[in-house]
């Protein structure tokens, strides 16, 4: 394997021992590592990387900028939010592995650890990351088959541009634009073309059996200029071919940070409760919902 093919991390703590020590693990799996004691360090050298690493491990308790401030600063840089983002600490009371999960880290990893279960972790969230890489490329390629020039608006016109709809797969046909709001064009493309391609590529990517797992997926759909943010569920009945009717909630939006998705993932939560039980929604007061939380100044970390 060439060293442009490894995948690089970048490893953040202040005991010295500990960073040398992950550093031979991982280096002797085949991992590119990138090492620093401090959040402040760390930050310097994401600001000046030409590749970003595709897994970031840092421990919580460092002088100057700890990991939740540094976690901070991620999630709320657009280029840096998709990457996933482990603590490894030896903060291990409830309340403290319930304030990482709580910010929205990838996951939480207590000191001690075992290798294994370290060197899985990271392994399931390098291959989640490039699957959302995946599905951007086909997703921008079929975009730009349609030469589409679309330009965001700004300030009030935002709200505009941001559309929330329903896709369901059907057997015969394939996915369905099933609601959607707001009902105006606001779009260069129609929204059962684009829900159609979200949900093909991501069963291009994770079939059917394995997609339908209450999964979320923050996209950057370059060619509109545009975030997605998608969720696969499904609920049980009888007559389909994979015994549940399979469905995407969609989200689009001119920005959206990894913060934000995780706020949003709890409301789709919420409204796959009204499907999967047959009861109504209303997607225009779900997507208010949701504008609330697009367009209301994030709360900094205690």
């Amino acid at each position: 394997m060439s060293s442009s093919e490894k995948s690089l991390i970048l490893l953040v703590d202040d005991n010295q021992d500990i960073l040398y020590n992950i550093k031979l693990l991982l280096e002797a799996k085949e991992y590119r590592v990138l090492t620093t004691i401090s959040g402040k360090q760390a930050i310097d050298i994401l600001s000046n990387l030409d590749e970003l690493p595709e897994v970031i491990i840092s421990d919580i308790m460092m002088p100057g900028i700890d990991g939740y401030d540094f976690f901070e600063h991620v999630s709320h840089n657009t280029q840096w939010g998709h990457i996933p983002f482990l603590f490894l600490t030896a903060k291990s009371t409830p309340e403290d592995i319930r304030l990482g999960k709580m910010l929205g880290v990838d996951d939480y990893i207590t000191k001690p650890f075992d290798e294994e279960d370290l060197l899985a972790t990271i392994s399931g969230k390098i291959l989640r990351n490039k699957d959302a890489k995946k599905i951007n490329k086909k997703i921008n390629e079929f975009l730009d088959s349609l030469k589409i020039d679309f330009t965001p608006s700004i300030s009030k016109e935002e709200k505009k541009l941001v559309c929330l709809f329903l896709v369901e797969w059907d057997d015969k046909i394939g996915p369905v634009l099933k609601d959607y709001y707001p009902k105006e064009k606001n779009f260069p493309i129609a929204l059962k073309d684009l829900g159609s391609q979200l949900f093909q590529a991501a069963t291009s990517i994770y079939g059917h059996d394995n997609i339908t797992k209450g999964q979320g997926i923050l996209l950057n759909i370059e060619n509109i200029k545009n975030k997605g943010y998608l969720f696969f569920n499904s609920y049980p009945k009888e007559g389909e071919r994979y015994g549940e009717k399979q469905y995407m909630l969609c989200l689009i939006a001119p920005e959206i940070n990894y913060l934000e998705s995780l706020r949003i993932k709890k409301i789709f939560k919420e409204i796959s409760e009204n499907l999967k039980n047959n009861l109504d929604w209303n997607i225009e007061t779900y997507r208010e919902t949701i504008l609330e939380i697009l367009t209301t100044p994030q709360i900094s970390n205690p």
